[in-house]
This record gives structure tokens, sequence and C-alpha cells, in this order.
């Protein structure tokens, strides 16, 4: 495989840059998709601009994290699979290690009520951040009448009619590619020349890549239905966190509700706070958002961690859940990365993920709701009227603090201009003053 840039690295060289890369990728997919641009295209020219960008558009188009799916591919570009899995492998790992550290700790100490204060925080400017991504997503995505649309549709779908996320996700994947059949400009879908380049022997490997990641993907769920059985937390872990990986188009926001809802009402493994409490953890990690799962795999195997102690059950449910979410990132990598070129040019796969990148922005902003609501208020009524279901919280039950630090973190963020990890220790720091003086 022959890298088309001015430089080839060898396989040491990609080690250390994808090490460093995995240890400084804060600030969320932006700022994740932003130093690996800087630092492979710009600084090292490891990669072409075209290519970069034609695979960045692959991975929008993939379930799962799109910056580690492409961090995957260009280790696959410049050392095939080897390449793919160090890459790939150093994106995720020490922000898994990092995850895993702060979920033990939360585990012991959040009984204290310097921990309840640290968190008091931090939850409070997770609603800032998620706004912020709102409105960054909402003014790349939304260029269109119909997009627009198609994320107020989403927005109302599954806030008032409590509509599945995959289905909600499916639907706009679909009328996406039906609209860009027809009427392109509706969805901004700018058509492109079909190519011409040969791919039958990309059939072989892309075969290959199925069966292998396919088994990699099962092995450890046929190790736990062996020896624990279908009615043990650890199957029930990777089943639902399986079919996450699945459905978690448009980045990690957009399945953090449909996760929230599961967790929360559907499995009862955590509460509404310490959900907020497990995505404010990731936003301080390095590596994708999506390792909140891991938090969420830990305290569930930990609450109910027979035939383990509580602690090494939740490790193995945090290792489970890390497992079944990222093996198939790699296996859609190294299934589709030799057919990027046709993909990319496919006027139905650029019409769905128009289609499903705005549905995204109305997936985002119920998130946001989602956590205000149980964040900012202590009670919330549940409501039915036909098919229409909602929450309304009870004014009197409002935390003026966690209002308060909303408000300041909201000012830091879009007034100051300040970065997530710098807000967070700020509101970290304001939460634990206000809990331990009030």
């Amino acid at each position: 495989m022959v890298a088309t840039s001015n430089h080839f690295p060898s396989l040491s060289e990609l080690t250390q840059v994808s090490a460093r890369i995995g240890c400084l990728s804060f600030g969320g997919p932006a700022g994740q998709i932003a130093l690996m641009h800087r630092e492979l295209v710009e600084d090292r020219r490891w990669v072409d601009e075209d290519e970069y960008l034609r695979a960045l558009n692959l991975c929008h188009l993939l379930p799962g994290p799109e910056a580690q799916q492409l961090a995957t591919w260009i280790g696959w570009k410049l050392h095939g699979w080897k390449g793919g899995l160090i890459a790939g492998g150093l994106f995720v790992v020490p922000g898994a290690l990092v995850m895993l550290a702060l979920s033990m700790l939360y585990a012991v100490a959040a009984d204290l009520q310097w921990f309840a204060g640290l968190f008091l925080g931090i939850k409070a400017a997770v609603l800032a951040i998620i706004v912020q991504a709102l409105i960054r997503i909402g003014g790349r995505a939304l260029k269109t009448t119909l997009q627009r649309c198609l994320a107020a549709t989403a927005f109302v779908a599954l806030f008032l009619f409590d509509a599945p996320f995959p289905l909600v996700m499916l639907a706009a994947l679909a009328l996406g590619a039906l609209v860009a059949a027809r009427r392109p400009g509706l969805l901004a879908v700018k058509p492109l020349e079909p190519t011409s380049e040969p791919l039958a022997s990309a059939w072989p490997a892309s075969v290959k890549a199925a069966v292998v990641w396919g088994a990699v993907w099962a092995a450890p769920m046929i190790a736990v239905l062996v020896l624990l059985g279908r009615d043990h937390v650890l199957w029930d872990i990777g089943v639902f966190f399986s079919q996450l990986a699945v459905v978690t188009f448009g980045g990690a926001y957009a399945v953090l509700a449909y996760m929230a809802q599961e967790a929360v009402s559907g499995f009862g493994w955590l509460s509404p706070g310490e959900m907020a409490d497990g995505l404010g953890l990731a936003e301080t990690t390095p590596g994708p958002l999506i390792m909140v799962t891991q938090f969420v795999g830990f305290l569930a195997a930990m609450r109910a961690p027979d035939p383990f102690g509580p602690i090494l059950a939740g490790v193995l449910g945090a290792a489970l859940t890390t497992w079944v979410t990222f093996a198939p990132c790699f296996m859609w990598i190294f299934v589709f990365a030799p057919w990027i070129d046709r993909m990319q040019r496919s006027p139905a796969l650029q019409g769905g993920l128009a289609g499903v990148t705005a549905a995204v922005v109305g997936v985002i902003a119920n998130l946001a709701l989602w956590f205000m609501l149980h964040v900012l208020f202590a009670k919330l009524t549940s409501n039915e009227m036909g098919p229409l279901r909602w929450q309304a919280p009870d004014l009197a039950s409002l935390d003026w603090r966690a209002a308060l630090i909303a408000l300041v973190s909201a000012a830091l963020i879009f007034g100051l201009k300040w970065g997530i990890v710098r807000t967070l220790a700020v509101a970290a720091g304001l939460g634990l003053a206000l809990h331990m003086t009030v």
C-alpha cells in the first residue's frame, strides 16, 4: 500500500504520533479532527488534503465516533490493518484508562460531601457545553428549509411522542436518500461525477474484514453467554451497547439521549444525575465522548456484581462496554475503506447523510432539554395526552445553585470563549464552594 503524501512514516513514527494525538484529543470531535488535520496533513503531510476530507465524509456516514474512525482510516492508509489498529487503538486507550480510573473514584467517593459539590458544578457546566454543541452543529448542518424541518421533526418525535431513537435516524436516512434522488438541492447535496476506478479487488479484503471483526466483536459475548448466561447483567450490557454501536450516527451527542433513556428508565442502571455526572467525566478526558458508555457499564456491573466483587465486576462491565463499542468501529473502516471513493460519490448516500445530519440537530436539542430538566429541577411530572408524552418540571424544585453555575459556564464558553476543560474546572470549584457553604 503506497501513501500519496510527501513522507511515508515508519510504523514506529505512526505509533509515536498516534499516542500523542490520543493523549491530547480533548474538546470533542471538532477539536480532535482539527488536531489530526494539523498533525498529519499540515505538519507531517502523511495524508493529502483531499484524501483526508473524503475519509472524513465516509466516517460521517458510518455509525460510531467519526474522529476515532478517521484515525483508524489514516493508520490503514499508511500501514494497512496494523496501522489501523495502532492509530485507532491509541486514539481510544488513553481516554479509556482515564475514564476507568475516574469511574472507580466516582464509585468510592460519590457519597462524600466534597465530591457531590464538585459534580454539582460539572453537571451544570455540561448544560452549557451541550448548548454549544447544538449551536455549532446546527450552524453547519441546517442549510436549507427542509433540513430545518427535519431537525424540528426529530425533536418533536423524541420529546413529545417518545419515538425510538433508531427509528428516527433510519427515517431521516431513508428520507434523505429519496429526496437526494429527485431534488438534491433541498438538502444542499452537490452531485459528483461517478468514478471509473475498478474496485473488484476490494471485495476479498472487505469480506475478510467483516468475518474477522464480526468474530472479534462477538467473542466476549460468547464468553459471557457460556460462563454467566443470558440473565447476567454483563449480557444485558453487551447486547445493549452492541446495538448502540450500530445506531450511533451523528456522533456521541446524538445517541446520548437514547442511551440515557434506556440506562436510566429502561434498565435502571443509574439515576439521571449520575448520567449527567458521567457525561461531565467524559468531557474532561481525552478521546471520544462516547467513552461515557464505559462509565455506565462500570456502574451497571458494579451494582449487580455476583459472582464477582463489586470493583472487579465494574471493571469487567467497563471493559466489555468499551470492547463492543469500539470493535465495530474498526470493522466499519476495514470493510468500507477500499470503497471510499465510490461511496462518497453516491447521491443516495450523500442525501442519507444530509438527512441524518439534520435530524441529529433535533436529537441534540432533545438531549439538551432532557439534561436541563434533570439537572436544574429535583422533581418532574410525567404527562400524557393521547399519543403525546412529556415531562414537565416542578418549578418549586429548581436548584438555584445549578442554575447559577450553568449561567456562569455559558458566560465563560460563549462570552470569554473558554475551552471545555478550563470551564469545567471553574464550574467544579464553584459547585464545591456553594455546596459546602450553602
